[in-house]
């Protein structure tokens, strides 16, 4: 068995912290801030996901605090069917259903099924050097620790990934978002059913229900800079004003929501990289392979490398070997997740009037049997 630590206490950090324990493993988990606060808004975990967090045995823990997603309807801003997905095919295969859930419920969820004494806060990554056989690990805070292995779990602006790699950045998409969760009980949704609008003028607006009669919503707006400071002003009056005359739910789900609840992030992803693996050092999550939200893959994706990586780990106790085996298996895959997902944002953001009324009609037009062998892929095995 061998010392793992793990830069990182997100979705991925836990996930992976959770798999590496059940092997015997020793796991430490350094996270920056001083403490988890709850942050975020919802991400939706695929029947992917929550098949790989069956195997790590925390898939009870989490569909317990989320609400099954059984159905994607994609509508034109008057509310006209684009197109209409139905995951349960593919869902029943598989034996787990797709899941809205709020992030910082999941990150609790995750933390839950640790063993005290695992994650420790206030550690800020500096630096690690090579040891011997072994890593020696520095912080911010004066400390620094020996180990085995480092898994950089730290997210899209990753210092781990930063001393490997100092030339790569995110990307910026070319649009923005605005985010929260509200109460939505009183609009009696339909159960299981999540919406996204593609609207006019690169608008676009989107729903998830996450448990406990809870919805996410997202909203997108095109923005040529980012950080763009007309925007960062934006309260709920504006996105009102933006999104006037979208079909339900969006204004009820827009007015129950309050200024304090928004959150406000530009889009970002990372171009591919060649490797996630170098030695001792894994890159793993958004640290290897952020991608925009247009899939709904990026939180699921950190789940399945934690599940990948357990079965690397049980093939060959080699650290390095395991890592290369690991890269192998996830770079095609997170590879053609982050491509997808950047043209399927390029698509729904459209601005050009005629070439927004094509999309449509070409959605319409477009066999449901098309939209069902698009979608398989996302649930192949791990």
């Amino acid at each position: 068995m061998a010392d793992f630590s793990i830069i990182g206490a997100g979705i991925g950090g836990l996930s992976v912290a959770r798999a590496l324990l059940q092997q015997g493993h020793t796991v430490r988990v350094y996270e920056a801030a001083a403490e988890l606060r709850e942050v975020g808004a919802g991400v939706v975990l695929g029947a992917n996901a929550m098949r790989a967090l069956q195997q790590l045995g925390l898939h009870a823990a989490v569909q317990a605090h989320g609400s099954p997603v059984t159905h994607l309807n994609l509508l034109d801003q008057h509310g006209r069917l684009l197109q209409a997905a139905d995951t349960t095919a593919f869902t029943a295969a598989l034996g787990v259903d797709n899941l809205g859930i709020h992030r910082a419920t999941l990150q609790r969820t995750l933390l839950e099924q640790l063993p005290p004494g695992i994650v420790h806060l206030g550690y800020p990554f500096v630096r690690f050097d090579v040891s011997g056989t072994g890593l020696q690990v520095h912080f911010t805070n004066g400390r620094s620790v020996q180990t085995d292995a480092l898994i950089g779990a730290d997210g899209i602006r990753s210092h781990v990934r930063g001393q490997l790699l100092p030339g790569v950045a995110p990307r910026y998409a070319g649009y923005t978002c605005w985010r929260a969760v509200v109460d939505a009980r009183a609009l009696q949704l339909p159960a299981g059913e999540s919406g996204e609008t593609w609207g006019e003028r690169g608008r676009r607006f989107g729903y998830v229900p996450v448990g406990g009669g809870q919805v996410y919503w997202f909203a997108c707006l095109n923005s040529p800079q980012p950080q763009n400071p007309r925007f960062r002003a934006y309260q709920v009056a504006d996105l009102q004003r933006e999104f006037a005359g979208f079909h339900a739910p969006v204004p009820e789900l827009l007015a129950r929501t309050r200024n304090e609840q928004l959150i406000w992030n530009d889009i970002l992803d990372l171009r591919p990289l060649s490797h996630f693996a170098y030695g001792r050092v894994l890159l793993l999550g958004d640290a290897a392979h952020a991608t925009t939200p247009n899939l709904g893959q990026g939180a699921g994706m950190a789940v399945e490398d934690a599940a990948v990586l357990a079965q690397c780990l049980t093939e060959t106790p080699d650290i390095p070997q395991a890592f290369r085996r690991f890269e192998l298996r996830r770079r095609a895959r997170t590879t053609r997740i982050i491509q997808t997902s950047w043209l399927l944002g390029r698509v729904g953001q459209l601005e050009n009037p005629l070439l927004g009324k094509l999309r449509n009609t070409l959605m319409r037009w477009l066999p449901a049997s098309v939209s069902r062998h698009q979608m398989a892929w996302l649930y192949e095995d791990l």
